[in-house]
């Protein structure tokens, strides 16, 4: 972690007396905040880069450390089948704790996998000595983060998981929040403006279609279709490709045009009795 975080340790009471030191001379100081957080075997990673990759370091270093009697498993601990490179006269020891096994090729072999530690409960002495004879390490040891503190505030570790990928999410959810209300209520939001416009110009295009004596440049590709749709449909040459997909697109704007009359357009295209 050189010329990325500097780890810093120490004995709680030294840090404490730093802390009481510096929080006299500087009254109501943001690392104020910090001092309920020493205790027990804590240490301060300081850092300049990226959250996310320092604790993605930190989460890497681990050290797999053996079962030791009378500590507390964190995890399931489980034995796997296969040869032990036990002797046959060490068969008793695996008996009490009722592992299957038998005898291949001069060794003892377990012929099953088998649960041995719960999580939560102590490993006992012949638990222990089994694991460190199977030169199984089940457990190990690496430090967790906590807490994340910047600029005087202190933050869970969850916060390290959010990327540009969840902020847009997220803030487009919220966009989306905004322009139903605002479409609902018929209040006009910047983020409602582009839906209210659609559904004005839909509105308008439906009410050009119904009279013969008024037009717009926009609507009168509705109306000439509408008119003569087998012009669209075949117009000759080798613009007949090209004029299918409009004919097949004409029909559905007219379509919507009509929904609009009824009552209104939402940011989805339905109608507006969906709020």
């Amino acid at each position: 972690m050189r010329g990325t975080a500097e780890i810093l340790m120490g004995k709680n009471t030294m840090i404490r007396k730093v802390f009481d030191k510096f929080l006299s001379e500087n009254p109501g100081h943001p690392y104020e905040s910090l001092k309920p957080l020493i205790k027990g075997n804590v240490g301060f990673v300081f850092t300049n880069d990226s959250l996310p990759k320092v604790r993605d370091m930190i989460l890497a270093n681990k050290v797999p450390a053996p079962a030791r009697p009378g500590a507390v498993a964190p995890i399931d601990v489980s034995i796997p089948a296969g040869p032990t490179g036990c002797d046959p006269g060490q068969t008793n020891f695996f008996q009490v704790l009722q592992v299957p096994t038998k005898i291949v090729k001069g060794q003892i072999e377990i012929t099953t996998p088998m649960a041995l530690i719960k999580a939560g409960s102590k490993v006992g002495p012949t638990e222990a000595t089994l694991l460190t004879k199977l030169n199984i390490k089940p457990f190990s040891y690496g430090l967790v983060i906590s807490m994340v503190y910047d600029s005087g505030s202190l933050f869970g570790v969850d916060i390290l998981d959010i990327d540009d990928n969840a902020l847009t999410a997220r803030f487009t959810e919220a966009l989306n929040i905004i322009s139903a209300i605002s479409l609902a209520t018929g209040y006009v939001t910047q983020a409602s403006m582009a839906h209210s416009m659609a559904a004005a110009f839909q509105t308008l295009v439906a009410v050009v279609i119904g009279v013969d004596n008024y037009t717009f440049d926009e609507a009168q590709p509705y109306k000439d279709f509408i008119a003569n749709p087998g012009a669209f449909a075949s117009s000759g040459g080798g613009s007949g490709d090209a004029a299918a997909p409009a004919a097949a697109e004409a029909p559905k704007a007219a379509e919507e045009e009509v929904d609009a009359l009824d009552g209104g357009m939402d940011m989805f295209g339905g109608g507006g009795s969906d709020y």
